[in-house]
């Protein structure tokens, strides 16, 4: 990252070796492309989705084989999305020119300054959104799965400092690359619901208990249907 064309404060790049990131590859990036199709099915027939930070690319090209039509929108132009720009100004875009938004594991990337932003424009161009967050911390899990029936009882504990408030205009976590988690002072789930129903109907939020660090958030903005109804 140039440090002279980008501010701290500001929307940027992640600080990361792109070509080591972008031969990496985890358990997590299959399962996390298996919720946003199991989310975005849930939501009807829309087929048209905008993917905000594709990453590795792993979920757009299930998302394809699936059969949904995928643009995708990044910050960092080293990962060839189809369009460049930042999520918190996607002027580029009229509204609801999409049946889904997908940010995933995107916002916490932001300066706090720039969330409302974000989430107001997620709204603005989008019918839905599928909005995944990572949550802090290291996680335990109790996991009660005996494989008959539907039997899937999951207790987590996640272990951090409850106290600890982060600035939100500087990226301390994860690297420097996250200004913000799940579950700190400020972004407890309440106030992270407090800021989405401002643009959104929360259809449904819940933990991933195949992947602990991440809280789904499954979300109707407040615009659908007024120019042309729902997917």
């Amino acid at each position: 990252m140039n440090s002279e064309q980008w501010s701290s404060n500001s929307p940027h790049p992640m600080p990361i070796d792109h070509e080591q990131w972008l031969s990496e590859l985890h358990l997590c990036n299959f399962v996390n492309a298996y919720y946003q199709y199991r989310d975005l099915r849930s939501l009807g027939g829309g087929k048209s989705l905008l993917m905000v930070g594709p990453g590795q690319g792993i979920e757009t090209a299930i998302l394809r084989w699936q059969g949904f039509q995928v643009t995708t929108f990044d910050i960092d132009d080293k990962f060839h999305p189809d369009v460049v720009g930042s999520v918190h100004d996607m002027g580029m875009f009229q509204a609801e020119s999409f049946d889904a938004v997908v940010a995933s594991h995107v916002l916490e990337h932001l300066p706090v300054t720039y969330l409302d932003h974000a989430l107001a424009e997620i709204a603005r161009v989008g019918r839905f959104a599928l909005v995944y967050l990572p949550v802090h911390g290291r996680h335990i899990q109790f996991r009660l799965k005996p494989g008959f029936g539907d039997i899937d009882k999951s207790a987590i504990i996640d272990l951090f400092n409850y106290m600890k408030k982060p600035t939100g205009m500087q990226a301390d976590y994860m690297a420097g690359q996250h200004y913000w988690e799940v579950g700190m002072r400020g972004f407890r789930l309440h106030d992270l619901l407090g800021r989405f129903v401002q643009w959104f109907e929360v259809l449904q939020h819940y933990r991933n208990k195949d992947w602990l660090a991440s809280h789904n958030f499954v979300l109707k903005s407040r615009h659908a249907g007024r120019n042309g109804g729902a997917p």
